[in-house]
């Protein structure tokens, strides 16, 4: 049996070498058009920020070294042209002295990728990208031998964050030129706030609803006129699947313009497999076809092709779109589905926010952090969770993921068994207290409100309560609130007015007490989710950032550094 793979690094270097565990005696051949078979892609922005200053690093494998390991046939800067199905071969060029000769396959995989999208633009082959290790080389040496001053990064995604933050770290003044209203689409606007907030810290100038309309030779010209100086371009605006082999070999393409395969990898034609960045995967929550391109379903995807090779079962899950970035100090995890979609999609859902700490408060080192988590409010299905912050987001993430996997609902977070000491977390886990705050919504029927309904619920005639401290009010309060402090509250119940109430406090803790002893008593009362913090930041990033309320001088540092 021959098996040929086309692409390696993450998805076709993981068929190659798990097929080889499991067949010492097949034929493998992988061919690479590139340099490079297995490097460490993810970490290519740090190795040009210098935080990874040993290139080889990065370098995982090389064609010898995965010959003397695993009996593998690798030839770099070999192209695949095209596939003829019915005899089963593909035509190959070689990069070097253009040889073109055909390679014959019992099994073929495709690994092709994805590459990053170029917009045609006036004067755009001065931009670079940064997806492999050979453009990794071209901007260091690029910043190493011009030493430029100023660069412009186009895209506010992952990619475009980490380059901009390493650019940063090499002295650069960066310019980030992002089309939408926010950076980090997968972040709903309330969750962003504190990455604008922490890129405006460090230096980082963001263009916010503008684009790229021409490169100069110094320079950028933005759709409403405007020109950044730019002895660097780098472009992060996303990336396309490789489908043009599979194409062209008439093998189907998906609806989202991926390479369609099955649960087992498997194309349109029974010989030929698919993995990684240009196929499409099936979303866990919605069920229908998606295009991730993350490294661990990649490594997922080739296993399991090489399982089905065997003849072993297997079959790949739908995926979640679980991510993590670090921005400079802050960091931003994700998994499932947002609010944005949930709303667009017209599904149901019910929100969450908190605002814990990473541990124990009394323990030192304790550092801030959001969570927001979407659920089915009939059955409690986690639909997302989003978290913004320092220490421990990760964990709650891949928590919060797992238990979507799991098939968990919100409320049985609250029974989840987390390690706990002070200097970890807390007795009450900042994933517990998501599902005791569900279990309230779910068992208990206790109503909140969001901060983007507040202003519609007051026109409706809906008064605002302030169960904070006079102090905390004094320091910054929602207008039109009126103060009944907590702990007062009880000798006040006669000057609350007849109409539904709205409590808040500063993060929703102090007002689900207030809420609850409210509707104990008779009065229509609701929480603010998520509070003071999480209303300050939604309106700050629906104004620019900039705080709406009359006391914007008091609250300025808080937006700036939600949660800290």
């Amino acid at each position: 049996m021959k098996t040929v793979i086309v692409g390696a690094v993450a998805g076709g270097m993981s068929a190659a070498t798990r097929l080889r565990r499991l067949d010492l005696e097949a034929e493998i051949v992988v061919l690479e058009r590139g340099e490079h078979v297995s490097y460490a892609n993810c970490g290519l922005p740090y190795h040009v920020g210098g935080v990874i200053a040993d290139r080889a690093a990065l370098l995982l494998h090389t064609p010898a070294s995965l010959h003397a390991r695993f009996n593998l046939d690798v030839r770099v800067r070999t192209e695949v042209v095209a596939i003829d199905r019915d005899r089963q071969v593909v035509q190959v060029r070689e990069a070097d002295g253009g040889r073109r000769y055909e390679e014959r396959y019992d099994r073929l995989v495709l690994s092709p990728g994805a590459a990053p999208f170029v917009p045609d633009l006036p004067g755009i082959e001065r931009a670079m990208t940064l997806r492999s290790v050979t453009d990794a080389d071209r901007l260091t040496t690029l910043i190493a031998e011009q030493r430029p001053r100023t660069a412009v990064v186009v895209g506010g995604g992952f990619i475009g964050l980490e380059t901009a933050e390493n650019l940063r770290r090499r002295g650069l003044t960066v310019d980030l030129v992002e089309l939408d209203r926010q950076v980090l689409a997968p972040l709903d606007p309330e969750m962003v706030t504190a990455v604008h907030a922490e890129l405006r810290r460090h230096g980082v100038n963001v263009h916010y609803g503008t684009a790229l309309t021409k490169v100069l030779p110094a320079a950028v010209e933005l759709t409403d006129g405007r020109h950044l100086d730019a002895d660097l371009v780098l472009l992060a605006i996303g990336v396309r699947p490789e489908t043009g082999l599979a194409r062209a070999a008439g093998l189907t393409i998906g609806p989202r313009g991926g390479i369609a395969v099955d649960d087992t990898m498997r194309t349109s034609d029974p010989h030929i497999f698919a993995v990684g960045d240009a196929v499409e995967k099936t979303d866990h929550i919605g069920g229908e076809t998606t295009l991730i391109p993350l490294a661990n379903t990649a490594n997922r995807q080739g296993r399991l092709v090489a399982d089905a090779i065997a003849g072993r079962p297997g079959r790949l899950q739908g995926r979640v779109g679980t991510a993590i970035v670090q921005i400079f100090d802050l960091t931003v995890a994700v998994t499932g589905w947002n609010e944005k979609r949930l709303r667009a999609s017209g599904r149901p859902y019910q929100a969450i926010h908190t605002h814990p700490a990473s541990h124990a408060g009394y323990y030192p080192g304790a550092q801030p952090m959001s969570i927001k988590l979407l659920f089915d409010p009939q059955d409690g299905r986690i639909l997302g969770a989003q978290a913004v912050g320092g220490d421990g987001v990760d964990k709650r993430i891949d928590v919060l993921a797992t238990a979507i996997r799991a098939g968990l609902t919100a409320g049985d977070l609250a029974d989840l068994e987390l390690a706990y000491a002070p200097a970890f977390g807390s007795a009450k886990d900042p994933v517990n207290m998501l599902g005791y705050i569900a279990d309230n919504l779910i068992t208990d029927g206790q109503h909140t409100r969001q901060w983007h309904e507040l202003d519609d619920a007051l026109a409706a005639g809906a008064t605002l309560v302030d169960v904070r401290t006079a102090a905390e009010h004094s320091a910054g309060h929602i207008p039109g609130s009126i103060n009944l402090p907590l702990d007062e509250l009880r000798d006040h119940l006669d000057d609350l007015p007849d109409s539904d109430l709205i409590v808040y406090c500063q993060v929703g803790q102090r007002g689900h007490t207030a809420t609850a002893l409210l509707t104990g008593l008779g009065h229509a009362a609701a929480n603010l989710d998520g509070g003071y913090r999480t209303w300050q930041a939604g309106n700050a990033a629906n104004t620019g950032d900039r705080p709406t309320t009359t006391e914007a001088r008091d609250r300025a540092p808080a937006v700036r550094e939600p949660g800290r």
